[in-house]
């Protein structure tokens, strides 16, 4: 990093003032001189604020219905496709994936029964953390056969779970059950059928239940860096899910290309998260999760940005053509049949297979995966794994195994002591994520093609997709004024197919030279007015040499404030991921909408030069911006302060990123299109060890220790 170099569109004091040159002013004179120049700059009615989609209520998980439209196309479904794909990867902390390392697999302890034998299986899944659970597998078969990998949901005790005597009585009373030994082990029963029909089955623990551990289920990764780094339950539990394919394939009887993924409730979560992610799953069966209604309640069903724009129904129809099957109840699936449904015959229709996607609604029965849902998935595994089982299909009693049977760690066989706990666990994630991005730093070519194909589809993640073209963008004008300094323009602005309304203010000069600055001032655009209604001298200046300047209030800030809506909108700080998973975080939906103005700028007649100007506390979201626009922009100049990531603790700060950290901070991320230069005002330590990234990849920083005007301290 080197000292400030003025380039051709930065006019010496004009935008950079000692602070001694600041006038002294009461607060009560300035509060007065921003109303003023507020009223000036205004775009809408006093009183008026925009019409903005996104100052609705937001979005949460208990919605009663999160709607989602399939394309119209194969070709743009499949590139839909690859987007969720990236999204959940991005969202659940697995882009790019974790490296592979031996999982040391461990089987013993064999329970011999009829025509199945049980045997308890751990493995590590990443150093320092184990995957448990029972391996089941039929007798008397030959070859290769089907596999069939069982996440399990919320029951109580998870993979030991026992309904009791009472309530196994009232299911079968119900219809919901037949036999009492599998009314009170439901879990057990359906892996026992599945072996008796020829599968080898791999019922595993989630985190925190059964023998899983030493971790808890929802704690642990809750905290503001958590999020920053993308380490979350739902991240660590899809991975277990991913090694554990990796475990059933690794067993020498498995027919690798029959494979076959079923789980209901949380585990219906991890089946269709794992179906969208992975190739090698050939059948899927989740059930009571797929719905357009609530879409998953716990910390591991919800991760931030996981559900922006997309609900559980896109995430299912990423299986697509293959067979994919879901069962409904008297909860929030009870409308599968005719919202959910049809949208998933939509998208298989596109492969002309409609006829491999089904759902049947069970509504006389609640939350479940009973043996009327059951025998659904049993027929639909029968005929897409080609069990060739003879139907109908119903299930035989069965001899429960003991908790003492099924619990994996044994005198002999303890417990690993490298297994971690969360405050153990997370500093080794961290270090393995940094190390992959040094790698990406170290590695790439003159271009860094390979690092821009690692951050780039992450940062159009965090911030909503790429920037628009000028051509992407709506602009309405409201409103034209010749005066002295030029001519002032005022209206709004929006990417085509949002109901996002932007209120900008362009001024042009009587002679210009074809080159714009976009100047967004952390306040709004009232701080580039003086109370006569005059643009301030630094914006004089730049009139006066010939180039337009255009300025604007992104989300929350200037006339985009009404009374009630606050400046930080509400975050769950018990966990971000239930606010970030349906909602963009605010930074995000203000460095668009710097992008968005700068395809506005590009719209204007003769423009051959877009320059970022960035005051107050829009420096880093005008950074960010920058690193999404490539060779759009000529000249970037912002005011940054002390500005990092690494320093925020709290996740309702208006400029709280998730992510961020895990690809590479301020500097990172401002990379993410190739090496730019940027000028920076002020940077100080937190920030220029953060802006570090952009030079290891061969972009140039220029710092000044001058202040500009405005100020982020004004």
């Amino acid at each position: 990093m080197r000292p400030l170099a003025r380039y051709g569109w930065v006019y010496g004091l004009a935008l950079l003032v000692c602070v001694s040159l600041l006038p002294i002013e009461s607060r009560t004179a300035v509060a007065e001189e921003a109303a003023t120049s507020s009223r000036v700059s205004r775009v809408g009615e006093p009183g008026v604020f925009p019409r903005d989609e996104r100052l609705h209520p937001r979005r949460t998980l208990r919605d009663a219905y999160h709607p989602w439209t399939p394309p119209a196309t194969r070709a743009e479904w499949e590139v839909e496709r690859e987007q969720i794909r990236t999204q959940l990867l991005v969202a659940c902390g697995l882009w790019p994936l974790p490296e592979k390392t031996p999982l040391a697999p461990v089987i013993h302890g064999r329970v011999d029964r009829d025509d199945y034998t049980v045997e308890r299986v751990f493995f590590a899944s990443r150093p320092g953390h184990y995957v448990t659970g029972s391996l089941y597998r039929p007798k008397g078969a030959d070859g290769p056969r089907p596999v069939v990998l069982t996440p399990h949901g919320h029951w109580a005790n998870g993979r030991f779970y026992d309904a009791g005597e009472e309530a196994a009585a009232k299911q079968i009373e119900s219809g919901a059950e037949a036999l009492p030994n599998a009314a009170r082990y439901p879990l057990q029963a359906r892996m026992v059928q599945l072996a008796r029909m020829g599968c080898i089955v791999f019922h595993y623990d989630m985190i925190g239940y059964a023998d899983n551990g030493p971790l808890d289920h929802r704690a642990g990764f809750s905290d503001a860096e958590a999020e920053l780094r993308s380490q979350n339950i739902m991240g660590l539990q899809t991975w277990n899910s991913i090694r554990a394919l990796d475990f059933v394939e690794s067993l020498p009887d498995v027919d690798k290309s029959r494979i076959a993924v079923t789980g209901a409730s949380g585990g219906g979560t991890q089946t269709f998260a794992l179906c969208a992610i992975d190739p090698r799953p050939a059948v899927a069966f989740p059930a009571v999760m797929v719905s357009t209604n609530m879409q998953g309640g716990c910390v591991c069903e919800n991760a931030s940005y996981l559900r922006l724009g997309l609900n559980n129904v896109a995430f299912a129809a990423c299986f697509a053509p293959k067979p994919l099957a879901m069962s409904g109840a008297d909860d929030w699936t009870i409308d599968i049949e005719t919202k959910g449904l049809p949208e998933l015959k939509q998208v298989w229709g596109l492969y002309d297979r409609p006829d491999l996607v089904h759902a049947h609604c069970y509504p006389q029965f609640g939350h479940n995966y009973n043996r009327i849902s059951r025998l659904l998935m049993y027929s639909w595994l029968n005929q897409h794994l080609k069990l060739g089982v003879e139907e109908p299909i119903d299930e035989r009693d069965f001899q429960p195994l003991s908790r003492e049977e099924m619990t994996v760690f044994t005198a002999e066989h303890p417990r690993p002591s490298d297994a971690l706990m969360a405050e153990q666990l997370r500093p080794r994630m961290t270090e393995e994520a940094q190390l992959t991005f040094a790698e990406l730093l170290q590695r790439g070519d003159s271009e860094n093609t390979a690092y821009q194909q690692v951050v780039g589809p992450a940062t159009e993640v965090l911030f909503g997709g790429p920037a628009p073209t000028k051509e992407q963008v709506e602009a309405e004008v409201v409103n034209t004024q010749e005066t002295s300094d030029g001519t002032i323009t005022k209206g709004f602005c929006r990417r085509a197919g949002t109901g996002e309304q932007i209120p900008w203010v362009r001024i042009t000069p009587q002679a210009s030279n074809g080159e714009v600055t976009l100047w967004i001032d952390g306040r709004g655009k009232h701080a580039l007015f003086e109370s006569t209604g005059r643009p301030i001298a630094p914006v004089r200046n730049l009139l006066g040499k010939g180039q337009t300047v255009l300025t604007a209030d992104v989300l929350l800030t200037g006339e985009f404030l009404p009374p009630d809506v606050a400046v930080a909108p509400d975050v769950n700080h018990q966990f971000a991921g239930y606010t970030y998973g349906y909602n963009r975080p605010l930074i995000s939906d203000r460095v668009r909408d710097i992008e968005t103005l700068v395809a506005l700028g590009e719209q204007q007649d003769g423009v051959t030069r877009v320059h970022l100007l960035a005051t107050r506390e829009a420096g880093p979201w005008t950074l960010l911006a920058r690193g999404q626009l490539g060779d759009r922009i000529s000249g970037t100049l912002v005011d940054v302060g002390d500005f990092s990531f690494a320093t925020l603790q709290d996740v309702g700060h208006p400029d709280f990123l998730p992510g961020a950290l895990k690809f590479g901070g301020l500097g990172g991320l401002l990379a993410a299109s190739g090496p730019v230069t940027v000028e920076v005002a002020r940077a100080g330590e937190h920030a220029r060890q953060e802006l570090q990234p952009l030079i290891d990849l061969g972009g140039e920083i220029s710092i000044s220790n001058q202040r500009m005007i405005p100020s982020r301290d004004d």
